[in-house]
Formats: C-alpha cells, structure tokens, sequence
C-alpha cells in the first residue's frame, strides 16, 4: 500500500502546475556532510531519535515556507512534492533537494525511535516497518532528482543504500585530501553491516553481488564521475603559480579567496566613483586576512611546520603564506593610491570652488603616502623574497616613485609654513627621486613622474626667491608685511629699523615693556673648606689649665684666710 502511495504522489508531483525551465543551473548537494552534521547538532550524539525527528519536521516546514512550496492553507490539505521542474525553472534553488533528504530522515529517525520501544511494545514493529518502506519512497524520489543534468557528478554519485559502501569508497577518493576522513569514516561504519549481511545469505553471494555491480556499469560510472570530481577539484584551484613556482593550496578557505580575485581588475573598473572602488577592495584586503590566518593556524597545529618557520626554511606553505601578505599589501596598495587620487581631487575642487567642502591640506597627502611608504618596505621583507634580485628591484621602484611625491608634499607644506629654504632643498629632493623613478618605475606612474616634474619647476623658483627676500632686512617689510607685522619686538629695541607696525595703531600698542625682564646678576660666592680635616693644630695645653693643678694663692685668699670667712676646701 504504501508503495502504491508513493507511485500515486509521485503521478501527482509530477502533473503540479510548475514554471518552465528558462535558464539551466548545476547544484552540488553534500548528502552525507548535511545529514552527519544535523544528526551531531540534534540529537543523535547521544541516540535521541526522537529529538532529531523534530528538528527534521521543523525544517521541512522552513524550508516550504521559504521556497513558496506549502502543502496546506488554513482549512485544506495539498500534498505537493518536490519535481525535476523545480530545479530547473527560474525559482530554482539547491534546498529544494533538502526537502526529500529531511522526509526521509524524518522517517528513518521515526523509525529508530520505534526500534527502541518496540522491546517492550512488539506492535510497534509493524509501524516500525511502515516508516522504513516510506524512507525508502522519499530516497528513491531524492534518487530521481539527483540524477537529473541539473546536479553535478558529485550529487548523482549516491545510488541506493546496498551499493553505499562502494560509492563512499570511490567517492572519497575523488575528493580532496580535507574531505576525505568524513567518507573514510562512513565506509567504516558500513562494513560491519556487510559482513553480518554476508554471514546470512553466504560468502559468495556478497562477492557475486560486487561483480553484479562491476557488469551493471557502476564502477565505471564511478570512475567516470571521480575524474570529473577530480577535474573540477583541479579547477577549483588546488596549485598556484607566483614568481615562477607552483604552490599546493590546502585550506579551503584560500582556495575560495584566489578563486575570488581572479575577476577582481575587471569589478574594479566597472565602478564609477573612487568610494565604489575603494569598498571593493577593502572587502578583498578583509578576506584575505581571513585566508592568511587559516594558514598561520594551519602551521602552528602541525610540529614541523613550526620548527621549519623557526629554523628559516621556506617550505611550501610559507611561500603561500608569503604569496598571500603580497597579495594583501598590493591591494592595501592600490587601495591607499585611490584615496591619494580621490583627495587631489577634492584639492582640485577646494582650489577651483574656495570655501566649498572640506579642504584637503598638503599635510593630509604627505600621510597617505607615509602610510604607502611603509606597505612598500613590508613587501621588500617578505619571507623568501630577500634574494629575489628581480623582485627586489621592482619594489626599490615603487620605493623611489613614492618617496619622490612624499618630498614633494612635505615642501608644500613648508612653503605654507613661509620656511623657504627646507621647501627649496625639499624641491631639489623629489626632483631628484623622480628622475631615478623614471628609468625603473612601472608604466602606470611614468606620466605622473614626468608631471611631478614640470610641477616641481614651476615651484622651486617662487620658493627660492622668498628665500633671498627673507634674508634682506632692508625688504623685509615691503616683500614680507605679514611677516613684519608679527614681530614680538617693542617699539623702543627697533627704533633703527622702519617697519609699518599696524599694531600701533591699537589700544594695546606695542611700545615698551612695562614689566622689565629678568637680568642675571653674580651672587655671593661659597667657599668649600676641604683642607680642614687634613690641618693639624699646635698644642695648647700648656695654656689650658687642667682640673688637678693647684693655682697659686693670690691677695684675695691671704685675705679671705686672714678674717675667717673663705671658707674651708674640701
């Protein structure tokens, strides 16, 4: 009954009113990966069937919604299945296969769930029986829509359950080295299966059932679809090229970013304005920082690929590491010579419109080529490239161009800062670089050297000349009044010179400081006595009397003796 039912839905899928097929698109749906990754999240881990049911019965519900495919509205009930028309029409999409997978699922994990209760209840094993019968309906229909032109090698590969362990097998082996573990471990899961089935029906009809499978054309469509596999794997960028030397590339997440940039110049010219353009490029410089960190963390898991970065051998992977920061500072690069043309651009403008917008100052663009400066020297320390005489040379190139606009810039800001003679030897600088520039610079910058140029010519000389003026104090008012005028000197210290002081003129005029300044003056001198305590004194004790000395009597004790009121010494 069952299978009547499901040859009845299918008769009935198939007469659905769906859109014509308008444009052909291939999709590549990961079977196992998809239900072993939802099986680990929901349940199934710790043997819950009944939870994985569950999420399985939520997510035909997300995915219908989203796809406009509803089985029912409030009061009626449509089933409606999925078909090969809506793989290929213009509302084609990938997870309309997720439909028949999550059914199945649903119905093999209802099915688990009876096993387990069926020990205690064994009616439950008829029902067991109805859920396995309907996973094998919704199978056979995934079965029908991947072998359809619209899913690639890689989908169409999985047969049916009995011929899994082989498909797996051959499966993995197509694919690459990263995804391969995942298949490994399904087809070990399967064996035990197939020697128990074996066992049962004997040895030899397992091994007449393998060469069953070699006389239908099984392996050799499997060989057929592992070279395209394999083809496509090679497309999707397993080796690069850089500087004459092919690099493996392993971790997917590089991978996808080279398979990103190749039509990034194209994307790049396509934007109108410097901000589009500027957008797309720090979006690039994002991602591959992602890559490089998918490859330090690859080198810091694996022992000897720390102890070659510590020792200075460049294996393969430090050479792709490198191949990367390369690719990073180019396009930091290319990113940062946008922002200096959008901000000449806006001088230009500010020049043309004064007090329109914000002004860009020369200081703003001796910054941006500061910053430039210094992705130019990380690239000439890149690891592997310190003996690359051709590489080195070229980046020396790019060095010199952009010292010799940063010179320039730095003299503009000084000729604002009326100091003429640093600007002066600052012209004579980026002169100089530009011209070492123009016999090794790339061609893109050659026109902008020959123009920094002829610019720097028309600026030395004014700069030159008020540097001559501003030496001459006897024009020093008349050639530099603002000059002049800033003079913090009183009136009554210049009184030789003339000057035309507008300040003068105020209320505050400045004439003469009231408050004199402080002058030095000597103070008392300090003497040091260091000789005293190598002076050695005379004696005198022949001139200190000492306690037991007798003195000798005078007038005054004859006296005090004589009338009896001296007293007696004791």
């Amino acid at each position: 009954m069952e299978s009547s039912a499901g040859k009845k839905s299918s008769e009935n899928a198939s007469s659905q009113e769906v859109s014509a097929p308008e444009g052909a698109k291939t999709f590549t749906l990961e079977v196992l990966r998809i239900i072993k990754d939802a099986q680990q999240q929901h349940g199934l881990r710790h043997g819950d069937y009944q939870r994985y049911r569950g999420y399985c019965s939520r997510r035909i519900g997300r995915l219908r919604k989203v796809l406009k495919l509803p089985q029912c509205d409030k009061r009626h009930y449509k089933k409606k299945d999925v078909v090969l028309a809506h793989l290929q029409g213009v509302r084609s999409d990938v997870r309309f296969l997720h439909i028949p997978l999550m059914l199945a699922e649903r119905a093999w994990a209802y099915a688990m769930q009876l096993r387990q209760e069926a020990n205690t209840e064994p009616r439950k094993k008829f029902h067991l029986i109805g859920k396995l019968r309907k996973a094998c309906v919704y199978a056979l229909q995934l079965q029908e829509l991947a072998n359809a032109e619209a899913c690639d090698a890689r989908t169409r590969a999985v047969e049916n359950l009995k011929r899994a362990q082989l498909v797996y097998q051959n499966l993995g082996e197509a694919l690459p080295e990263e995804e391969q573990s995942l298949y490994r471990t399904k087809v070990d899961e399967l064996t035990p299966s197939i020697r128990y089935c074996a066992y049962n029906i004997g040895e030899g009809a397992s091994m007449d059932d393998l060469l069953e499978l070699r006389a239908q054309g099984l392996l050799e469509n499997l060989e057929s679809l592992a070279s395209q596999v394999k083809s496509q794997s090679s497309e999707a960028l397993q080796t690069t090229e850089w500087r004459g030397r092919k690099i493996l590339v392993r971790p997917e997440k590089v991978r996808l970013f080279l398979l990103s940039i190749q039509d990034l110049d194209k994307s790049i010219e396509k934007a109108k304005t410097f901000q589009a353009k500027i957008e797309i490029l720090e979006t690039i410089i994002m991602d591959c920082k992602d890559a490089i960190t998918a490859i330090k963390d690859e080198i810091k898991q694996d022992p000897k690929l720390r102890a070659s970065a510590a020792g200075g051998q460049v294996v393969g992977i430090h050479f792709l590491l490198s191949y990367l920061t390369y690719i990073r500072l180019m396009r930091t690069l290319e990113r940062n010579m946008l922002l200096v043309k959008q901000a000449k651009a806006n001088l230009e403008d500010s020049s043309a419109n004064e007090g329109g917008g914000k002004k860009v100052r020369p200081q703003d663009m001796t910054r941006l080529y500061e910053i430039i400066l210094q992705n130019v020297t990380e690239l000439q320390q890149l690891t592997g490239m310190e003996e690359d005489k051709e590489y080195q040379n070229e980046i020396g190139a790019l060095n010199t161009t952009f010292r010799a606009f940063r010179c320039y810039y730095i003299a503009q800001t000084l000729v604002a800062l009326k100091r003429w003679r640093e600007a002066v030897a600052l012209y004579e600088r980026s002169t100089k670089y530009a011209s070492e520039a123009l016999t090794s610079a790339p061609e893109a910058y050659t026109e902008e050297l020959r123009q920094l140029i002829n610019t720097i010519e028309g600026c030395k000389y004014p700069a030159h000349a008020y540097s001559v003026l501003e030496d001459d104090p006897a024009d020093e008012a008349g050639a530099l009044p603002e000059r002049a005028q800033k003079s913090s000197k009183p009136l009554y210290e210049r009184l030789s010179e003339y000057k035309e002081d507008a300040s003068l003129h105020t209320k505050n005029p400045n004439v003469f400081r009231l408050t004199p300044e402080m002058q030095p003056i000597p103070c008392k001198p300090l003497f040091f006595d260091l000789a005293l305590n190598f002076v050695q004194f005379p004696s005198l004790e022949d001139k200190i009397d000492s306690p037991g000395k007798k003195q000798p009597a005078g007038i005054s004790g004859f006296v005090k003796g004589f009338l009896g009121w001296g007293g007696t010494s004791k």
